[in-house]
């Protein structure tokens, strides 16, 4: 993936606390990715340390443009960008005006606004009330060396994955997903979060439509990179990370969906660019894991 001579994006922070409050943030791989881990070792769901704990307080910095960050943070500014204006340009197209994410980096553990406490080890996140991504760049080695995900386009994937979470919610979707969280049993509530993170999945995909047709932000896929976004989808699926770490498969726990899913909707919006096929609450291949 070339990305050099691209915008970094001036919508970052960095630091260690982001407000107080309670909510819920929504996982990119993320569950499904490292602490997807820490779910099927101790039957914990890391998603619960977003909902408590923590008071730790730290200055947030404003991340300045230039070139002294270093090559995964500057990588991370220039996606980050590229996402941005691609749904610029979408909304733009639909007459209505995008409003921007926030990236904030942090280091081993953050307070984010309205979200609570979480640790690197949640894995990169959205939260919804402040509408910021949450990302700990040691990810990008854990998702290459732990996971089998390599390749910037790997990260990429992860970045536009979170960024989709945020499309959700300026399109309301979050707030149906915060007022169903009470109402259903843990089951039903899985499985209404698969479809979720699918659809995220989506809109990583209509991401990358739109970046390798256009080369938005001087982005450029090169051969293998979409390959290499669909093998980060399949190393990350519920069942794969099941199998490989507790050695069985139980549907009725998944929260981000099977890697035959994941590939699916990543591929959809990929090949489509079409938003109104990301339907997920209502696609009859979401029904059942």
């Amino acid at each position: 993936m070339k990305w050099f001579g691209g915008n970094q994006s001036n919508d970052v922070e960095e630091g260690s606390s982001s407000g107080g409050g309670r909510g819920l943030a929504f996982g990119g791989g993320i569950i499904g990715l490292i602490g997807a881990v820490i779910y099927m070792f101790t039957g914990f769901n890391p998603a619960q340390l977003l909902d408590g704990g923590g008071n730790k307080s730290e200055q947030i910095n404003t991340v300045p443009g230039g070139g002294t960050d270093s090559r995964e943070k500057q990588f991370a500014r220039v996606i980050f960008e590229g996402t941005t204006v691609v749904w610029d340009s979408l909304y733009t197209a639909r007459g209505e005006t995008y409003q921007h994410p926030v990236l904030h980096f942090y280091t081993d553990a953050v307070e984010a606004g309205g979200c609570g406490y979480a640790e690197s080890a949640t894995g990169p996140f959205y939260c919804p009330a402040d509408s910021k991504v949450y990302l700990d760049l040691s990810f990008f080695d854990e998702l290459a060396n732990k996971f089998g995900a390599p390749g910037e386009a790997a990260s990429a994937y992860v970045i536009a994955h979170e960024v989709g979470h945020h499309i959700q919610n300026l399109m309301g979707t979050s707030e149906k997903m915060q007022q169903a969280r009470g109402s259903m049993s843990e089951t039903e509530y899985n499985k209404l979060s698969v479809k979720l993170e699918l659809q995220a999945d989506f809109y990583a995909g209509i991401w990358a439509h739109y970046t390798n047709k256009n080369n938005h932000n001087n982005i450029v896929f090169e051969p293998g990179d979409v390959e290499a976004a669909l093998n980060a989808a399949n190393q990350i699926g519920d069942d794969r990370l099941q199998e490989k770490y507790q050695g069985r498969v139980a549907p009725d726990s998944f929260t981000h969906g099977s890697s035959a899913q994941r590939m699916r909707w990543f591929k959809k919006g990929f090949e489509t660019g079409d938003l109104s096929q990301g339907d997920t609450f209502n696609d009859a291949s979401t029904a059942s894991n």
